[in-house]
């Protein structure tokens, strides 16, 4: 009888610290067939490879190999984690410019496979590069998504789980916008235990001035990469425990909802830019966009990010769609 079984196949692009550590807690997770790890450094992703691969009696079943091109062609899911570090004194333009450079080129190795897979930029600027690999694939706009605030939103959920003293699994919480200085916290979708958390700070009663540490945690998540960079030079565990959530629940088709970067066409009131918002994520990519009703203030937020991400693709200048 003819098998109808088709391999959970993801195919890492970049076997940096973002990529590696991705694939290895991929690979812990069980939830691929196969792993395949790419770089432009072959000897690089030859001794990551390697090195996972001494792992595997420890792991579930699964292949990890080292990629090529052609091992687009049957991917279920792609993640792009290739990119330039940006260097001291660099600008932030200066190092989307370099970056969208290497995008485009990994993009049409992936349009030239003819690949039908769910494509994750992680590479930053997130948003930024999102839209670029967007606009250069012609990919539908749900199987082309950033890993946009998913990292954000996680830190959120921790400092409020520490603050309040609760389980983070019972908060639900979420930062939108760009995954980057112009980001902001929804407090109007923050809930503890389905309970909204203005309402739940009688019922904690841990802080005298609420007000005060609403601002201490929102800052502590802004300032959090800035911190970790600093002390160790880059990030790469938790952005790597995000990556697999959003890779997770596209391969089982968990239609959880991710605050994920994906394109806006006239959602909440935006154009033609991609940033963080709640989407339902599964099989496929981004199946829906959630139009969360946002207080005024977290509306006119969102509006000064997406104002930030479109100026600074204005200025964007040596590569074409």
């Amino acid at each position: 009888m003819e098998s109808n079984w088709k391999s959970r196949k993801v195919v890492v692009v970049g076997a940096g610290a973002v990529g590696s550590t991705f694939a290895y807690a991929l690979a812990q997770k069980g939830l691929a067939d196969e792993i395949d790890l790419m770089d432009a450094n072959r000897d690089l992703a030859e001794g990551q490879v390697l090195d996972l691969a001494h792992g595997l009696p420890f792991y579930p079943p699964v292949q990890i190999r080292v990629g090529q091109k052609q091992d687009y062609a049957d991917a279920q899911v792609i993640v792009i984690t290739a990119g330039a570090r940006q260097a001291p004194g660099e600008t932030r333009l200066a190092l989307l410019q370099k970056n969208a450079t290497i995008i485009t080129s990994i993009v049409d190795e992936i349009v030239s496979q003819g690949s039908q897979a769910v494509i994750v930029v992680a590479s930053n600027p997130v948003d930024l590069l999102t839209y670029v690999a967007l606009k250069r694939s012609g990919c539908p706009k749900g199987r082309l998504i950033g890993s946009g605030t998913v990292l954000d939103s996680s830190r959120f959920r921790y400092l409020l789980s520490q603050h309040c003293g609760v389980d983070v699994g019972n908060v639900h919480a979420y930062f939108l916008g760009e995954h980057g200085d112009s980001e902001f916290p929804a407090w109007s979708m923050t809930h503890i235990a389905g309970v909204s958390i203005d309402d739940y700070c009688p019922i904690c009663n841990k802080c005298n001035n609420w007000q005060r540490e609403r601002e201490r945690i929102v800052k502590t998540v802004k300032e959090s990469a800035y911190h970790i960079i600093n002390y160790k030079g880059a990030t790469y565990f938790a952005i790597g425990m995000a990556l697999v959530r959003i890779v997770g629940t596209i391969l089982q088709d968990q239609r959880s909802v991710l605050p994920v970067s994906t394109l806006l066409e006239g959602e909440y009131g935006l154009q033609d830019v991609c940033l963080g918002v709640p989407c339902v994520v599964g099989q496929g990519g981004v199946r829906e966009i959630v139009e969360a009703p946002l207080l005024p203030g977290e509306k006119e937020s969102l509006l000064k990010s997406a104002s930030i991400l479109q100026a600074a693709l204005k200025e964007l200048t040596g590569w074409s769609l």
